[in-house]
């Protein structure tokens, strides 16, 4: 016995090294296996979510929030800087930082009431109960312990892992927020979502469960690959198949449309065209324009009288982009149709940028095989990135025509989130349910609330609002829409100037993108976005013929597009004293070639012809001297820049398109000031093309150039630097300015140097004005206010490159001028219309003029009605 006894010893003793080292190995393989779990996860749920979004992209992205403005460092705000006294010490950053940028006391007094609101947590609900059938689910019914697999996840439709806060009831909420009915727990941290039942081949004892959670230590989160699972308390959503046709031997009643135009900006040619093409006596056409655009509510109310199924909505609402006015909006126009008289069944939302790519019969038989229905775009990735993308996650507050975000907010518990984007085609009844809330209905009133301040509320609204009521089984995930997006081009963080948040839109379409709008002939899509004739209308006409046919040769002018820039009948406000001043110069110009005595400036249009660029039309009325008759003319007028750029030049021989402008669309590459109206207010940029070599990966080519700005004095205000490469092929690109304003009205330069030579200079011209917000000038005071900007807009600490002083002239050159310009700056009546006059006359060429009426007084013009580039010429195809 002792002899065995010392061989056990001895057998222990020569060998512990070996168990102490297995002992080692097995811990090291439970402690990478816990670790490595949820990368594994991450990673398939990951390949995953990118398979998913390389097949549908979503709708409506939205880039990552814009950073926060001036304002943040001071975390306190006193009542001497808001104006009143708030209700609150208001503490949120991001409310404070809305509050030191607000302009108005009202938008400010409303920032604080709702930031305070927050504060003592009664201005959003907790929790809602939704009403959409849930079959025999209960939220947090616990369905026991499951053995989980590395390769094969029991719960794979989500997965996040909760640093300090996780529990059973904290992974319930997130998961039924995502829409999925089963919640699972693990490894104390982690949660799970999924949307199938697990199997019970892999149930476990509840001992194999035995990890305390993180944010409660009462209460269990799973094992190692051992999950607790949950119901959420949600069925599985699966939305609606539409029928692409009736069903065979059923023919239902055709169904009417009511379509509501929600229209913006100044293409009226282009609303009628979408107008004709969509027309027909037993729909409806509802259009509500924006409060701001006068010229186009004006002409479209012309339509009323012609047209008993055309209506215009008398509620107007300024609607910006993001804004919780376009859900108030959207919500008053469908009210006002169910108030109508008229009858119909489905409400499709378009934009001055939609067209249709089927027939209208197509439409009404698609849908009237689909009565009852809803359609709307998901947003087709993983819900809670959507949510942080959408910004669904802030509080945002409209006021100052500016979207505020005042900081982060906890969606209600209990529903399912939603969104995707904001065109829709609804049915009447589920129309009827959002407008007229019931006084009880505390789940639908709760979501009202919570959308008037959201960012983008139409894109999530209706979508919420589906899938967490009794009309969830009406949800079709398909909008009807094609939409251009581009997500390089069109997620620029364009919108900063009105919310604060990075947004995206989509492309016009272009000739290029034709097989896009091929693709759509075999699916249930009937409407594509977007198109602005303005940038190309090529394509429009393309898709026209498609869908009607070819044009006969009955339509003059099919190859021109007029899009109005001003009209004397506009509300003016300092928005038009720029191209009030322009005109009314052009307009004595013109006068003066013809020597007639010029009386009031009518309107400027933009004119294309095939997708060039022409100039823009002045049309004004005028008196032949010693004659009372009043004629009517209009002028075409090219916009120039005069430039120069450097011969046997490597760089100028590619550089092409060099101009000062403004409004630069980074989305459609273009900028928008397509008539080169500049004047001291404008915020200028310079855009340029550099052609380089196709195919070339030469970098060795590459150059440094600095442009520098000079105003009309010659003084240094501005400079930028620019490298350009060889390897680059037509790549537009632009570079703004921080100009102190206003500008100095004269003739301003861009010069491109490098290192000791010109590359290339450019001379524009910043227009004095002859009026101030709406105002003809009367006084010197008030001329000096909007003419007289001379100031440096450069440091004073700023150190001039030696290389930069050749290009500039001398300290004394720069002392005349500036004598001479200060006499200029208080200019009013003729001594302002002349030097203004003066200086239009050397940037804007009077190409062409034809007159309204045939005039004995000049007999040699040709009649506007027949000239092709007129905007008084025949239009046939936007025409009603």
């Amino acid at each position: 016995m002792e002899q065995k006894s010392s061989l056990s010893v001895r057998w222990l003793r020569r060998y512990r090294v070996c168990f102490v080292i297995l002992l080692l190995i097995v811990a090291i393989q439970l402690f990478l296996a816990y670790k490595s779990v949820e990368l594994d996860l991450a990673g398939a749920l990951r390949t995953h979510r990118d398979a998913r979004e390389a097949e549908e992209p979503p709708p409506e992205p939205v880039a990552p929030p814009a950073p926060l403005q001036a304002g943040t460092k001071n975390l306190r705000i006193t009542s001497k800087e808001l104006g009143f006294e708030p209700e609150c010490d208001i503490n949120a950053k991001e409310a404070i930082s809305a509050l030191q940028r607000a302009k108005t006391k009202d938008c400010r007094q409303h920032i604080a009431s709702i930031a305070c609101a927050i504060q003592a947590g009664r201005f959003y609900a907790t929790h809602l109960q939704s009403s959409c059938p849930a079959g025999n689910h209960r939220a947090n019914v616990s369905l026991g312990c499951y053995r989980d697999e590395k390769d094969s996840r029991l719960l794979g439709g989500y997965f996040t892992s909760f640093k300090t806060s996780n529990s059973p009831g904290s992974c319930v909420e997130l998961c039924l927020q995502s829409g999925y009915p089963y919640a699972g727990v693990q490894y104390a941290r982690e949660c799970f979502c999924g949307f199938d039942t697990p199997p019970s081949s892999a149930k476990l004892a509840d001992s194999s469960c035995n990890m305390k959670c993180i944010g409660n230590a009462k209460e269990i989160c799973g094992g190692i690959y051992a999950m607790n699972v949950y119901e959420t308390g949600i069925a599985k959503f699966t939305p609606q198949l539409a029928a692409s046709t009736p069903a065979p031997g059923q023919e239902p009643q055709a169904v009417r449309i009511a379509f509501l135009l929600t229209l913006n900006g100044r293409a009226l040619r282009q609303v009628h065209r979408l107008l004709r093409a969509l027309y027909a006596p037993q729909h409806i056409y509802y259009i509500h324009v924006d409060a701001r655009q006068d010229y186009l509510y004006r002409k479209l109310l012309e339509l009323e009288p012609k047209f008993p199924n055309i209506r215009l909505a008398r509620k107007r609402f300024s609607t910006i982009w993001g804004g919780a006015s376009l859900l108030t909006m959207l919500l008053q126009c469908m009210q006002d149709l169910l108030q109508s008289s008229w009858e119909w069944d489905f409400v499709i939302n378009l934009s001055e940028s939609d067209f249709p790519v089927k027939t209208l019969d197509k439409l009404v038989e698609f849908l009237s095989a689909n009565r009852g229905r809803n359609f709307v775009k998901g947003h087709g990735r993983e819900t809670q990135r959507f949510i942080q993308k959408q910004g669904l996650d802030k509080t945002f507050v409209e006021c100052d025509t500016h979207m505020w975000r005042i900081g982060d907010r906890k969606l209600p518990a209990g529903i399912q989130v939603d969104g995707g984007s904001d065109w829709v085609a609804l049915s009447r009844p589920f129309v009827n349910y959002v407008t007229h809330p019931a006084i009880d209905d505390e789940l639908l009133q709760a979501l009202l609330h919570l959308f008037r301040h959201t960012l983008l509320p139409a894109e999530s609204f209706f979508h919420t609002v589906l899938r967490n009521t009794q009309h969830c089984g009406t949800y079709v995930d398909n909008n009807l829409h094609v939409t251009n997006w581009k997500r390089k081009q069109g997620c620029k963080c364009q919108y900063k100037h009105v919310v604060d948040w990075c947004g995206c839109s989509p492309n016009d379409f272009k000739p290029e993108d034709w097989p896009r709008l091929q693709s759509t002939a075999s699916k249930s899509l009937f409407f594509a976005r977007k198109f602005e004739p303005i940038i190309n209308q090529a394509v429009l006409l393309q898709l026209e013929e498609w869908l009607f046919g070819p044009y006969t040769s009955e339509y003059v002018n099919l190859r021109g597009y007029w899009q109005s820039l001003y009209h004397h009948e506009d509300v003016h406000g300092a928005g038009d004293d720029l191209a009030r001043t322009v005109g009314d110069s052009l307009m004595r110009l013109s006068a003066q070639q013809f020597k007639l005595d010029a009386v009031q400036l009518l309107e400027l249009t933009h004119y294309l012809h095939r997708d060039q660029y022409k100039g823009f039309l002045v049309r004004y009325s005028a008196l032949a001297r010693n004659s009372s008759k009043e004629l009517q003319l209009e002028s075409r007028v090219r916009p120039v820049q005069h430039g120069k750029v450097a011969k046997n030049s490597r760089v100028t021989k590619r550089l092409r398109n060099f101009e000062v402008s403004t409004d630069f669309d980074q989305k459609e590459q273009v900028a928008r000031n397509f008539a080169k109206l500049l004047g001291p207010h404008s915020d200028l940029m310079l855009s340029y093309t550099y052609q380089g070599v196709a195919g070339s990966q030469d970098t060795s080519h590459s150059y440094n150039l600095t442009l520098i700005w000079l105003d009309p004095f010659d003084r240094l205000q501005d400079f930028n630097e620019l490298h350009v490469e060889d390897s680059q092929v037509d790549v537009i690109n632009y570079s703004k300015t921080l100009l102190k304003r206003p500008l100095t009205p004269g003739i301003w330069t861009a010069k491109l140097i490098g290192r000791t030579s010109i590359y290339a200079q450019l001379k524009f011209l910043v227009a004095p004005l002859a009026y101030a917000n709406g105002e003809p000038i009367h006084t010197a005071a008030a001329a000096r206010a909007q003419n007289g900007g001379q100031a440096v807009s450069l440091p004073d600490n700023f150190e001039m490159p030696a290389e930069w002083q050749q290009h500039l002239p001398s300290e004394n050159e720069v002392k005349t001028l500036l004598e001479e310009a200060s006499a200029h700056a208080e200019l009013i009546g003729q001594p302002l219309y002349s030097r203004i006059d003066d200086l239009v006359g050397k940037f804007f060429l009077l190409r062409e003029t034809c007159i309204g009426d045939g005039s004995s007084v000049l007999p040699e013009l040709p009649l506007c009605r027949d000239t092709a580039w007129s905007s008084l010429a025949p239009d046939p195809k936007s025409e009603m």
